[in-house]
Order: structure tokens, then C-alpha cells, then sequence
């Protein structure tokens, strides 16, 4: 048989032009087409997608700072599922803007304290868009990805859940947590013989622990706990940076997705029981409760609005319409998301420089004994624990020196002219970084010592005010912000009291690992003994 069934012959080489007038210049190009392989036409499509790749990168690079190609498609995605903290730091002394471009994700970078100020206050142009594999976890519908007018009138509706008399119900459970756990250190560092052992995994259970107490009460049993800190850990994994664009089975985000769907189902169940309670006239002692008080309180106005009879009742500072127990759920999940991490690195480097500076350490132990008169055992309430001033000065030094968040990841809803010789093009992740800020010679005088005095005795807290973006600033600053800061007060504050602790340097002690936030490389080797009276 003649004809070589093996062969291809490309469909243009059946095709004539007929009636359409080609220009003669065209003829050799249309020629080259009909006779070309598959193979040929797909490593030309290849190559041209290439070359778009690479124009739209030099396009919307600009005039910034960055590499002057990007590897096709990809771009630096396998150091991105590796992050170094060299890497980053290298990054931000570059320049006030930089760029990355990977896959399909063109990233500019802040670092300068003004350059980070412009992102975060500018809510025309830019929304939080945390990183892309958030808005699976989290839900696409998610409060903090609200934007506008929806975003205030959500958080309005929060900022109940944080005021100092909101903050007052919680301590009894936070201190109840602490109580539970430092036996626990003792008992570790016990069975290890007294020989040191890496403490990491112990501050994330623990800070878990006391969030899960905060935030949703007694409705979850410590079973429950202990399986949302073991398995938070998988969340945090699946929320580098960047990631894969897809969820694919048996990968981080695909674990990660399975146990954020784990914990929205435990808190929706400790809605539906917190809904029940405080209906029934249950006393609120978690941020759950308040919120559900709340809106008790806002229908009771509504129904009496509608009825046109509100006497004898005052009308809540915001009015809350009733969310569902999955909402509910959904937005505590989002107060765990916001603190775990954060908290978790902030625990890690406290214990580990207090235990580095016992000068110090011992100036706290002081302070919380004479606030508690002389009994390492009382429970302090919020007025005596924001009265510790130093204590306070060592926690907020603690954050500048070690910020647990370096990166907060916006996304440009329209071309963003964030200087007069740049425009971020829509789309794009704009991030503004916080560590430089926080090491601002002109601002901090020997900012990589670690030094409370700057916060107790010195200038810093007014001098740094601008500088001080470890909780962010404009609309979407950190409503937990002052929670966060009392949380680290009262857990150092208990520690120094109850428990002595020691620290076994090694050579990546001062090392900086990143996960998600910021750790030691050697994730805080310690040995803790209880404190004898």
C-alpha cells in the first residue's frame, strides 16, 4: 500500500485560498504553516508563549527593582515553597519597591516604612487578599476579604469583642489555660530527663489552647483542642506565600483545606450550643458568647422597633442582623487564623531571649509579684495587668525586634500609582513588609539589640509611632490587636511566677526559620522546672 498511515500532514495544507486575496509577502509565511509538523506548530506556540511571558514581566516590572528575566511561567516558585529569611531580607534592601512574577501572580513588594504606609492606607486601590489558597480555607465569602463599606459595617459589628470590658471576661480562661499547661512544661522537661528538647510545637498547642478558651469557651472539649492544635500545623503549611493555583489531592493545601474544614465544623457546632446558652441567660466568658449576646440584644431592639414600642430598652452601638452558626464559625475561625501564628512566634522568641536575659526576666517576675501582692498564685485582673509597664515594654520590644508578621498581602483591584513613577497593575499582589520599619536606625538607636528600656523609659513609643507596623495600620489594622498584646503579658507575666526556665543555645538559635510567621531554626531548645517560693 502506498500511502504511510504513520503520517500527518497538517490540516493548512489541504487549504487553498480560494477568493481571498493574500498578499504575495504572506505567501512564503502561509507556506511554512501548511507544511509544518505538530510538533513545529507547538514548540512556536510554546516559544510565543514564552516571549509574552517574559514581555508582560518586563511590562509591568517597569522601572522597580528585580530580576531583569523571569523563568518561563514558573518564576521563582521553588524558592518560594522554601522561604528563606535571607532571602526576603536581600529582597527588601534592594529597594522601596521590588518584584517577583510567579506563574500567573505578578508580586510588588513595600519595604520601606512609607512605602508599606502608602499600601496599607490606600483601600481605593488595594484589599487584603492574604495569599491565594486563603480564600479556599477560609471561604471566598470570608469577612477579610470584604472590602469597602461591607468591610466597616462587618467590623463594626466586632468591635465589641475587644473592648477593655470584653477583654475582662476572657481572663479567667486564659488564666485557667496557663495554669493547665505550665504543669505540663514541667512534666515534658521531666520525662526528658531535664535535658532540652525543642519547645515550638509546645508554645503552638499552648497558644491554640488558650485561643480555642478565648474565642469559643468551654464548647470544646480538650480532645478537640488538642486535635485542632495538632492539625492547625497542616494549615499553616498550606499557606505559604505562593502556591500551585489548584488544590491537588494529597498535597499541603489539600491537607490543609481537610483540616480547616475540620475546625469550621467544631465551631460551628460551639455556636449552635453558645446560641442555646445565652438565650437561656447563660453569663458570656468567650468572644462566641459576646457576639451571640450581641445579637440577642440587636433582635430584641428590632422586634421592639417593629412592634413601635422600644421604651425601656437601649439601642445597641451597632445592630447586628443574626448570622448563621457557620458564620459565626466562620469569623471566629478567622480571630484563630489572625492570632495562632503570630502569637506562637511572638511565645517562641519571648521564652527564648527572657531565658538569654535574665536581667531582664527578672525585672517582670518582680513587677508581677508586687502587682499580685506577694502571691505568685493570684489571678490579676485587666487594670493591674495593663498597670505592669515594664512587663508591657518588654512585649512590645519583643515585637519590634522579632515581628512575627514580615508580609501582609494586598491585591491591586485597579492600577495602583504608588509613587509618581510607578503604577502596580491591576491584579497584582502588592505586599508591604514591616521588618525595616521596625530596624529604622534613625528611629529605633541600635535597632538589632533586643532592649525594652526604649519602651519604659525611652522614646520609642511616640518617636516610632509611624514605624510600629507590627499590627498594620489604616482600615484593616488588627482589631485584636490590644488582646494580643495583654494575652503575652499575662502568659510571661504567670511564667516568670510558676516556672524557671533555661535555654540551650545552638548554632541556628538566632537563626530565622520562616513558616508562615518567624522562628528559631532550632525551634527553641528549653527545660523548664517549677518555681519554688
Amino acid at each position: 500500500m502506498a500511502t504511510n498511515a504513520t503520517s500527518f500532514t497538517s490540516p493548512l495544507a489541504t487549504i487553498k485560498y480560494g477568493a481571498v486575496p493574500v498578499p504575495p509577502q504572506l505567501e512564503y509565511v502561509f507556506e511554512i504553516v501548511a507544511n509544518a509538523s505538530i510538533w513545529q506548530i507547538l514548540v512556536t506556540l510554546l516559544a510565543l508563549a514564552v516571549v509574552y511571558d517574559q514581555i508582560r514581566y518586563i511590562l509591568n516590572k517597569g522601572t522597580i527593582v528585580g530580576p531583569a528575566m523571569k523563568v518561563p511561567f514558573i518564576g521563582p516558585f521553588l524558592e518560594s515553597v522554601n522561604p528563606k529569611f535571607e532571602e526576603y531580607h536581600a529582597k527588601w534592601l534592594s529597594g522601596p519597591l521590588s518584584c517577583v512574577s510567579v506563574f500567573h501572580k505578578f508580586v510588588v513588594i513595600a519595604s520601606t516604612r512609607d512605602m508599606a504606609r502608602k499600601v496599607f492606607n490606600s483601600p481605593a486601590f488595594v484589599k487584603p487578599c492574604v495569599v491565594d489558597v486563603a480564600h479556599k480555607l477560609l471561604g471566598a465569602d470570608n469577612w477579610v476579604f470584604l472590602d469597602g463599606k461591607a468591610h466597616v459595617d462587618f467590623r463594626k459589628g466586632l468591635n465589641g469583642l475587644f473592648t477593655r470590658r470584653a477583654l475582662e471576661i476572657y481572663l479567667p480562661g486564659q488564666e485557667e489555660v496557663y495554669n493547665r499547661y505550665f504543669k505540663s512544661f514541667v512534666d515534658i522537661s521531666k520525662a526528658a530527663n531535664f535535658k532540652p528538647v525543642p519547645w515550638m510545637t509546645q508554645f503552638r498547642e499552648i497558644i491554640t489552647a488558650v485561643s480555642c478558651r478565648t474565642f469559643v469557651g468551654h464548647y470544646l472539649g480538650d480532645e478537640a483542642v488538642k486535635k485542632i492544635a495538632d492539625d492547625y500545623y497542616l494549615i499553616t503549611e498550606a499557606l505559604e506565600l505562593v502556591n500551585f493555583p489548584i488544590i491537588i489531592p494529597f498535597t499541603k493545601t489539600w491537607y490543609g483545606k481537610k483540616a480547616a474544614d475540620m475546625v469550621l465544623a467544631e465551631f460551628a457546632r460551639c455556636a449552635a450550643k453558645s446560641k442555646i446558652r445565652m438565650a437561656a441567660g447563660g453569663e458570656p466568658n468567650c468572644i462566641m458568647d459576646a457576639w451571640v449576646v450581641e445579637m440577642i440584644a440587636s433582635k430584641k431592639w428590632r422586634d421592639a422597633e417593629e412592634a413601635g414600642n422600644t421604651e425601656g430598652l437601649t439601642k445597641p452601638t451597632h445592630v447586628l442582623r443574626d448570622f448563621t452558626d457557620y458564620e459565626i464559625a466562620q469569623t471566629v475561625f478567622t480571630f484563630l487564623f489572625a492570632s495562632q501564628d503570630a502569637t506562637s512566634s511572638a511565645a517562641t522568641w519571648l521564652f527564648q531571649i527572657m531565658a538569654q536575659r535574665p536581667d531582664v526576666l527578672d525585672r517582670v517576675r518582680a513587677e508581677n509579684f508586687a502587682t499580685r501582692n506577694g502571691n505568685p498564685n493570684a489571678p490579676v485582673n485587666l487594670e493591674q495587668l495593663e498597670s505592669m509597664t515594664y512587663t508591657r515594654a518588654v512585649v512590645r520590644e519583643l515585637l519590634r525586634y522579632r515581628p512575627p508578621v514580615l508580609m501582609v498581602p494586598y491585591v491591586a483591584k485597579k492600577p495602583f500609582p504608588i509613587t509618581d513613577t510607578y503604577t502596580a497593575p491591576k491584579g497584582s499582589m502588592v505586599i508591604p513588609s514591616t521588618y525595616l520599619a521596625l530596624r529604622d536606625p534613625e528611629v529605633y538607636q541600635n535597632p538589632d539589640v533586643f532592649d525594652p528600656e526604649r519602651y519604659y523609659t525611652g522614646d520609642a513609643e511616640v518617636k516610632g509611632a509611624k514605624n510600629y507596623l507590627v499590627f498594620g495600620t489604616g482600615p484593616h489594622y488588627c482589631i485584636g490587636q490590644h488582646y494580643a498584646q495583654m494575652n503575652l503579658c499575662l502568659f510571661l507575666g504567670k511564667a516568670s511566677l510558676q516556672l524557671e526556665w533555661e535555654h540551650h543555645a545552638t548554632p541556628l538559635s538566632e537563626e530565622i526559620q520562616v513558616f508562615a510567621t518567624i522562628f528559631p531554626k532550632d525551634h527553641c531548645p528549653l527545660v523548664f522546672k517549677e518555681r519554688r517560693w
